[in-house]
């Protein structure tokens, strides 16, 4: 006991300086880093700073004052736009076999899959698909960040496509049009994510949760797996509408026509091989080449089958003629001034934010494993102007795969020549092939594109938001339900409302804590969470939660501290020793703050003052100070009471009272 009493004392010793250091009149020199701080930088200065960040060649920012030659600048422009530059210096023979070979796994399963059914999906002539296989990958290739990334057509944007557009024009009436809306919708698209990343406002893509991405995928998986009914069964009428209760009601009267069981057989029938296929590349890992072929054995099996049986005469539906050739040039269908553009423009920008946000997300989940970092503006940069090629070229809107990414990455691609190689072998498709396609059945087109689906619900991360954060499983819950019983643009805007919804909560009503100090440290916490934190006899230290103090919750900050104080005020008067005649507040989560958060503080001033207590500033952020500085906050709070730290403060105040040393 006499030995950790004797260590306590030494504690106390060299941890608490003695009255006169906090003395109010005799600052710490620490404080007067606070008030003496430069001023921060402007919006102007940070956004030169960043886009000169992006362009500066590496390493001149160090090593003296002595500048870089202007060709380094300009390298470094270059390799800023095109990686390959940088990249392609140190590429291998021995990468280029890699991506050889990952490249015509990928070509196997992107012909059926992704380029010809997902055209299919988005009410598009196949060859469109098959298009847009070739151009974007190209563009992407020297311009992307992404080794792992497969660009193309994708099935969440297909819908998205067809389902908005077709509400301007209906493609089965006015196919002409519609082409021409989907190339203007691409052309707007690529226009908006090449701003995004050149403003970076890459955090515009964030506004969709990951709880609203898995709600979202979900519903889009189940909406496009119903309307693939019409290639299983083989459907002659079809609704264009893609919530639930319409398809349901379109396929119950469509059962009452004469429909051919064959079509149903054979879909079914390669739906079970390709999900067969699937569970054994996933077994056996060195078997993964199987089931990323197994879509285009299905179409070369079922064509074969068709042709020698000529069940097209007996009801089996088939793609028929499949244009070759070259991507025909679609410079002249882009209407930038016509009567559509402001709805293409508001599809445009829904199909730029979603298709970014999937090919984000499914870079960087590759690019962690492989251990490398992702460069999200360039990505967009790069998206953007693979879409804008490709929209003068007959493409549709692409991105990133997670499918195709995961058969690229597990066939050992190294870099971005895997979507080259990729995008020639569609092309010699394209040009040699498309022939052979005449008798391929819609079913398996349909069972290609229901195989793709269970991939896009997540149940297990579903019940994972729920256990975590409520209010995201129903952001997660209103996308999901509003793409399955409204419409795309409902889900999304559902999400989106939820979400905004949840932000705005939490900024009226941001925590406001009362802290205290652990035993034998000058650290100071929430004693809610802590609760063995002890409360500094006669002053409360009050936290403020929020990186903005501002309009929207400074009412609510005022009210509840001195809610606080006043029930401080009212116990410790019955108390004489410990009666409140300090109140610090910790502002060191405050990063800026608004005229009315200005007002708020003055208000909380000028009550604090006329119940006879001081107020103390402690540890104010960089621009908070300064607009306090410009608004005279500081003068009338006075210079005296802004600290550095809480411990400072709290000092400071015991001392100024001449009360004693901290003790806990």
């Amino acid at each position: 006991m006499e030995s950790s009493s004797s260590t306590a004392a030494v504690e106390t010793a060299v941890t608490v300086p003695p009255p006169s250091t906090f003395d109010v009149s005799r600052r710490p020199d620490t404080a007067g880093l606070v008030l003496n701080s430069p001023r921060p930088p402007s919006l102007r200065e940070e956004l030169v700073g960043v886009v000169g960040k992006a362009f500066r060649p590496h390493g001149s920012g160090h090593g003296g004052d002595r500048r870089p030659p202007r060709w380094a600048w300009v390298l470094a422009a270059l390799q800023a736009v095109f990686p390959v530059l940088q990249w392609g210096r140190t590429y291998t023979l021995k990468s280029f076999r890699s991506d050889v070979m990952a490249g015509l796994t990928l070509a196997s399963l992107g012909i059926p899959q992704q380029s010809i059914g997902y055209a299919n999906l988005a009410k598009l002539d196949p060859q469109y698909g098959l298009y847009t296989s070739v151009v974007p990958p190209l563009i992407y290739a020297v311009m992307g960040t992404s080794r792992e990334i497969a660009i193309g057509p994708v099935a969440v944007v297909s819908l998205l496509l067809s389902s908005m557009v077709q509400k301007v024009v209906d493609p089965a009436v006015d196919p002409v049009t519609y082409r021409t809306l989907v190339f203007t919708v691409t052309f707007l698209a690529g226009v908006f994510q090449v701003s995004f990343g050149l403003f970076r406002l890459g955090f515009l893509v964030d506004f969709l949760s990951h709880a609203a991405i898995v709600g979202f995928m979900g519903g889009a998986a189940i909406v496009i797996g119903l309307q693939q009914l019409k290639g299983l069964l083989g459907l002659s009428r079809f609704t264009n509408s893609t919530d639930v209760v319409a398809v349901a009601k379109a396929v119950f009267s469509a059962l009452h026509d004469p429909w051919h069981p064959g079509n149903f057989f054979i879909g079914c029938s390669f739906l079970i091989f390709i999900l067969a296929t699937r569970f054994i590349g996933r077994k056996y890992k060195k078997l993964f080449w199987l089931s990323a072929i197994s879509p285009l054995l299905s179409v070369i099996l079922s064509t074969a089958a068709v042709y020698a049986t000529k069940a097209d005469k007996h009801g089996v539906k088939i793609i028929r003629e499949v244009h070759a050739g070259l991507n025909p040039s679609s410079v002249k269908l882009i209407q930038l001034n016509g009567p559509y553009t402001t709805e293409c423009a508001k599809i445009a920008v829904i199909c730029a934010v979603i298709a970014l946000t999937e090919a984000i997300a499914v870079g960087r989940s590759f690019a962690t494993i492989r251990g490398y970092k992702l460069d999200g503006n360039k990505e967009m940069i790069a998206m953007g102007f693979s879409n804008v090629a490709g929209s003068l070229s007959s493409c549709y809107v692409a991105t990133g795969s997670f499918s195709r990414t995961a058969v690229n990455f597990s066939a050992g691609a190294r870099s971005t020549v895997s979507n080259i190689v990729m995008a020639a072998t569609v092309f010699i498709a394209l040009e040699f092939f498309m022939k052979l396609l005449y008798y391929t059945p819609m079913a398996v087109l349909a069972s290609i594109i229901l195989s793709a689906l269970p991939g896009l619900i997540d149940i297990r991360e579903a019940c994972n938001i729920w256990r975590v954060d409520k209010m995201d499983f129903l952001i997660c819950l209103g996308a999901f339900l509003g793409v399955l019983f409204g419409s795309v643009e409902i889900g999304l805007g559902v999400a989106l409302a939820i979400s905004f919804a949840k932000i705005i909560i939490q900024s009226l009503r941001p925590q406001v804590e009362v802290l205290g100090r652990l035993q034998g440290t000058n650290t100071f916490c929430s004693v809610r969470q802590y609760p063995v934190a002890c409360r500094t006899p006669a002053v409360q230290v009050i936290r403020i939660d929020t990186s903005f103090l501002c309009f929207i919750n400074a009412t609510f900050i005022k009210e509840r501290i001195m809610e606080w104080v006043r029930a401080e005020v009212d116990t410790s008067n019955e108390k004489v020793r410990e009666r409140v005649h300090s109140v610090v507040l910790d502002m060191s989560n405050v990063v800026n703050i608004d005229t009315s958060g200005l007002v708020g503080l003055e208000e909380i001033h000028k009550e604090l003052a006329s119940l006879g207590i001081q107020m103390a500033i402690a540890s104010p952020g960089w621009q908070a100070i300064q607009k306090m500085k410009l608004a005279h906050v500081v003068d009338r709070i006075g210079e005296d009471w802004i600290f550095l730290t809480v411990g400072e403060a709290v000092e400071g105040c015991l001392t100024a009272h001449k009360g004693s040393a901290m003790e806990c």
